[in-house]
């Protein structure tokens, strides 16, 4: 059995963490040893590795935060044995097996796409909630975002559609263009300083209600431009890595709000009825192949070091998956 331990953090995420023996302990009546399927590297995670995340595990500390695995061993009760379930949220996911509490195991279809699934507890998450969160948004309605060929621009793309609303997607090279269109992006735009123009231009009286922005900088300022009066821009990343720009005309001659999202806050926040229901839906969709994303490649956890500096990569298009 291994598990990727990172001792220390650095600006070399992949120089932090390696591939580490153990042996599981005896499992307690409400516990359950569960095998890895896939667990995905997301881009927090090498913040996580690199210090810049903003909230930090205590060290040691086991990589990985989301990911599905088959329950291989008992307890006690529980789950069936061969059964594919969820791992739970923030508990060291790269590692070839896990030990659970039964209780926190959250049973998905064994004939959906494991590996799909596998990527369902952020990403599609964040992109469900910022659309549904902050504005009413109708069928017909525009919606803007930069970083459109992240992982949860994908998904917002799909899951705007499911909706019927119409995407406005932007990007930051020309060579990302192909494979947002590939989503089902209604409009992709590389981002620039004729962007609020263009969106006037494509969208008439409609223009977004809603922006999303994961960029920060000067990008967040040209996304607040493109919004209708009175509209409202979300914030849930700093790709860029300098803070939101939005200038004194968007707020105050347009009343343009900007907010910021943080999953781990929201969980920490809403009821459990309210988690199971988006869960539920979006496993649904998952299941359905309504939503799903690209993989991009898949490593095993011995060779955690090579997974972790193909994620930090830029210029990939798709996740990068630690499988056991």
């Amino acid at each position: 059995m291994l598990k990727a331990q990172y001792n220390e953090r650095g600006p070399v995420p992949q120089k932090s963490i390696t591939a580490v023996e153990f042996e599981a302990p005896a499992l307690a009546n409400d516990e359950a040893l569960v095998e890895l399927i896939a667990s995905p590297i997301n881009p927090s995670d090498v913040l996580t590795l690199t210090g810049e995340y903003g909230i930090l595990p205590p060290l040691p500390a086991i990589g990985g935060n989301e990911g599905v695995g088959k329950i291989v061993k008992l307890g006690g009760k529980g789950p069936a044995i061969g059964q594919t379930v969820l791992l739970p949220a923030g508990s060291g996911t790269w590692a070839t097996h896990m030990v659970c509490k039964t209780a926190q195991l959250i049973p998905v279809p064994n004939e959906a796409d494991p590996k799909q699934l596998a990527m369902m507890t952020i990403n599609p998450p964040t992109a469900l909630l910022m659309l549904e969160e902050f504005v009413d948004l109708k069928p017909g309605d525009w919606v803007i975002q930069n970083a459109a060929n992240s992982g949860v621009g994908s998904y917002l793309i799909q899951l705007a559609k499911i909706k019927g609303l119409k995407t406005i997607n932007v990007v930051r090279r020309e060579s990302a263009v192909e494979g947002v269109k590939a989503q089902g992006a209604d409009v992709v735009l590389v981002d620039g300083p004729k962007l609020a123009k263009q969106v006037a231009e494509l969208t008439g009286d409609n223009q977004p209600k809603l922006g999303i922005d994961a960029v920060g900088g000067s990008s967040t300022d040209r996304v607040a431009a493109s919004l209708a009066m009175g509209g409202t821009l979300v914030n849930y990343g700093l790709m860029s890595g300098e803070p939101c720009q939005v200038s004194a005309s968007s707020f105050v001659f347009r009343d343009v709000t900007l907010k910021g999202f943080w999953l781990a806050r929201w969980f920490r926040n809403a009821a459990p009825e309210k988690q199971k229901a988006v869960f539920g839906q979006i496993i649904q969709y998952v299941a359905e192949g309504k939503l799903q994303t690209k993989i991009h490649a898949e490593y095993p956890v011995s060779e955690i070091k090579q997974a972790v500096a193909a994620a930090a990569e830029g210029g990939r298009e798709g996740k990068i998956l630690v499988v056991a």
